[in-house]
Parts: C-alpha cells; structure tokens; sequence
C-alpha cells in the first residue's frame, strides 16, 4: 500500500466513514475497530469544533454554543482541516451557511460569519508599513493627485447590501448585545491591524469603492472620483482621514521591472 493511499483513508476514517473502497476496507475496519481510534476520532472533531467556534465568536454568540458546535461538526466532517495550524481553519464557513439548512431563518448569517473570517485574515496578514496622515501633509498637490495608493495587507472591508451585517458583527465582538431596533439597512466596516491588535471602523459606501478602486491599482484621483461618483455627498477629506488613521493604506510597491527601468 503506498503511503498516500494509507493517509487518504486514515484522514476520512478519522471525520467520516471509512471508504468503501474494497482495497481498503479490511485494514481500515481493522483499525476503526481498536477501541483507541474511536477516542482519537472524537479528539480530532472536537478540536475542529472548538477552532471554528474561536475563529467565529460573533457567528456563536448569536445563534447560541449548542447550535454552532452542531453544525461546526457537520461543517468539520464535510471539509477537515488541510493545514495543522487550526488559527485559519474554516475558510469557507460562511458558505456553508449559505447553504446549511437550519440556517435558512437567519439570512444574515453568512455575511457575519464573513465578518469573523475577516478579522482572522487580517489578525494573520503580513506586516506592512501604513501611511499616515504626516505623509499626506508632505505631498506636493500638483502630484497627489497622481499617486498610487493601496489597500494595507492588514486591511478587510466589505459591504453588505441586506443586512447590517458589519453593526451585529461588531456589537458581538465589542460584547454587546443586538439592539432591539436596530434599523435594518446594509452597511459596511473596515478591518485593519495598525499596532499588533485588530481594530474595526464603520465604513460608508464611498469608502469601500475607494479602497476597492486602490486595489485594483487606480491613482488616487481616479478613485477619489469613483468614491464621489458612488455617494456626491461624501466627505472625502474625513474618508482619507479615516483611511490614513486607521491604518488602511500603503504606498504602491514598485514592480522590479518599474525599479530596473527607472
């Protein structure tokens, strides 16, 4: 039996059945059968569980443990771990609840459990210089205009049209509990990791088409526009302010062949 073939089965047998590959099958029965197996299997789902249930503490804290540790177990059979470093684990728990039937009464679901899965990516990112507002005092305003921003490697936004998703997310992580009449109209938010610890800031609509045109490699006047064209009523001087506090941007890193040319 080659190596891999004995890793496949034994990771299956481990979150599911045992494949009913006949090859297979005996050695595989012969181990489920060991009393000691059955323990390391429940070992192994519980440790799914209890990672899921730290990387989505807002998603728990709304639908309650009993429930989430539930479909974290149907969650964790279905897609295990491919990675031993369990910090990261569930990347794709916001989809599953899309389609997780007993979620289907709490369409805001997914767009919060986006929210965690955010704070995990920007908690891990890379370390990066940000921009503050001292570089922006010091730009010639000839040339700002010119200038090519990006979003920091630290930095998640999104928006969410259906539900405020970003408000019942942080109310969750700020250990609040949801307001009895909180409107119910989409919003958006910002993540960003400026000194070690996560932090997070409501962001309008002109903001995340900002920070969306500063991905793609726009200057900053063209996204500027775009953030104005997307809501004229925006305050553009407190958005870069914003921006720049928070920690959101970085300068645009030169390509080695841009440095070779120069």
């Amino acid at each position: 039996m080659q190596l891999t073939a004995f890793q496949d089965g034994f990771s299956a047998a481990l979150l599911a059945d045992a494949p009913q590959d006949e090859a297979c099958l005996p050695w595989l029965a012969a181990l489920q059968a060991q009393p000691g197996f059955s323990v390391y299997r429940n070992t192994v789902l519980k440790a799914c569980i209890d990672a899921l249930q730290a990387n989505y503490p807002a998603v728990c804290k709304l639908v309650g443990e009993d429930w989430f540790r539930a479909a974290a177990a149907v969650y964790a059979r279905m897609r295990p771990p491919s990675d031993g470093r369990l910090m990261g684990y569930g990347a794709g728990f916001a989809n599953f609840l899309q389609s997780f039937e007993p979620a289907a009464e709490l369409p805001y679901l997914p767009a919060v459990a986006r929210w965690d899965r955010c704070w995990t990516e920007c908690h891990l990112a890379a370390y990066a210089p940000a921009l503050t507002a001292h570089w922006l005092a010091h730009q010639a305003p000839e040339t700002l205009g010119h200038q090519h921003l990006q979003p920091h490697p630290a930095a998640r936004w999104t928006w969410c049209d259906e539900h405020p998703a970003f408000t019942l997310w942080a109310l969750q992580r700020d250990g609040q509990t949801t307001k009895a009449h909180l409107p119910w109209i989409g919003d958006g938010g910002l993540l960003t990791r400026p000194h070690a610890a996560v932090v997070w800031h409501p962001l309008p609509w002109a903001g995340v088409v900002f920070l969306n045109a500063c991905a793609t490699g726009a200057s900053l006047e063209t996204a500027a526009t775009e953030a104005l064209r997307a809501d004229p009523q925006t305050d553009f001087s407190a958005l870069i302010g914003l921006l720049l506090n928070a920690g959101a941007l970085a300068p645009l890193t030169p390509s080695p062949q841009a440095e070779e040319a120069a």
